[in-house]
């Protein structure tokens, strides 16, 4: 009991003070930061101008669909205004009774921007209309129902894309708060547990890992965030994952396996970030999305194993207790990696001896043969 509180005690005040630097946060962020861009390269997003909307967030997104909006029609009303003003259709000028203006009761800004409106939105009140009196009317009403008609397309379009982007069905993709060390078919394994909270599947799921570290090679060189790939599987594999239950997937710790050489006592010394993958079409829309997570060296478990969370009902239906979802139980497990295999192959070699049927003790005599 004190050894746990102990434990809570230092991960709650300790830990939080020395916490570390993570590329990948819990939900799948990347925190990265991109210095000394150069101002040419920066131009290169507007020319991807599509992805750089979607990209934005919703105050931002929101600020340029109204100001989008807003900025034509003031824009479009003061040339209906400027069109009256050169024809001399407004009121100060005081036109004749049988003079046709360009555009009918356009007596002000107002009105201009009124008429505006109406015109890019195609409300059609009747009130205000173009007359056949100039062409520069007619071409300009020509002109603003393209360009609204782009801008409307554009700006609707990146709010729908934006609303049914697969990142949002990745975020009913749950990870363990912690990845367990224990063993698992008599082999020492690294567990995860991954849940899938829509009843939907993920077509073709493949779920993989990077163990991110800082590693020097031998010509002197430092590598910061340094690569190698973790193997990730299931019973069934790890690609086409029937994921309506939640998976709990393991990497075996062999000796090809970069946690070969980490043991109970120095696994919280180390460096190191593991990034989890999981990729999958939605199947629903048929469209891919990635759902990812990391964990530090402290969220990493040794000699520890889930706890059930699957049951079946009474009425013969399946169960699933997400209460118990990243909680761990405390299990036998070996000290080390090598441990245990060094354990495997003592046994081996012990199986494998057998007396030798053939081997015949003789016994030698000694002689003196030296002479005085």
């Amino acid at each position: 009991m004190f050894k746990q509180v102990r434990k809570w005690f230092i991960t709650r005040f300790w830990g939080h003070s020395q916490q570390r630097a993570r590329l990948v946060s819990k939900d799948g962020r990347c925190n990265i930061e991109f210095g000394n861009v150069e101002a040419q390269s920066r131009l290169i997003f507007f020319v991807d101008i599509w992805t750089t909307v979607l990209d934005l967030k919703w105050r931002y997104k929101m600020t340029i669909f109204i100001t989008a909006f807003l900025g034509s029609w003031f824009f479009f009303g003061l040339l209906w205004y400027a069109v009256a003003y050169i024809h001399k259709d407004l009121p100060e000028f005081h036109p004749p009774v049988n003079h046709t203006p360009c555009v009918e009761h356009i007596n002000g800004l107002t009105s201009a921007f009124l008429f505006s409106l109406e015109t890019q939105v195609t409300i059609g009140y009747g009130f205000r209309f173009v007359t056949e009196q100039c062409g520069t009317a007619i071409f300009l009403l020509i002109f603003q129902s393209i360009l609204g008609v782009i801008i409307n397309s554009f700006m609707c379009g990146a709010i729908l894309a934006k609303i049914s982007r697969p990142k949002k069905r990745a975020k009913t993709i749950t990870f363990s708060k912690n990845a367990v060390i224990s063993k698992r078919g008599g082999k020492l394994c690294l567990l995860i547990r991954v849940a899938n909270l829509r009843k939907s599947l993920l077509i073709g799921s493949h779920i993989y890992g990077k163990l991110l570290r800082t590693t020097i090679t031998p010509e002197g060189e430092t590598i910061i965030l340094d690569q190698i790939n973790i193997n990730f599987v299931v019973d069934a594999g790890n690609e086409n994952l029937f994921f309506i239950s939640p998976l709990t997937i393991y990497h075996v710790i062999d000796h090809t396996s970069p946690f070969f050489h980490m043991a109970a006592e120095t696994l919280p010394h180390q460096d190191f970030e593991l990034v989890v993958f999981l990729d999958g079409t939605v199947e629903s829309t048929s469209a891919t999305c990635q759902v990812r997570t990391s964990y530090v060296p402290e969220e990493v478990l040794w000699g520890y194993r889930f706890a059930p969370i699957v049951s079946k009902t009474k009425e013969g239906k399946y169960r699933v207790d997400f209460h118990n979802f990243s909680k761990t139980v405390e299990v036998d497990t070996p000290h080390c990696a090598m441990c245990l295999y060094n354990e495997k192959d003592a046994r081996a070699k012990m199986k494998r001896g057998y007396d030798n049927p053939n081997f015949i003790l003789s016994e030698i005599s000694e002689t003196d043969d030296t002479k005085m």
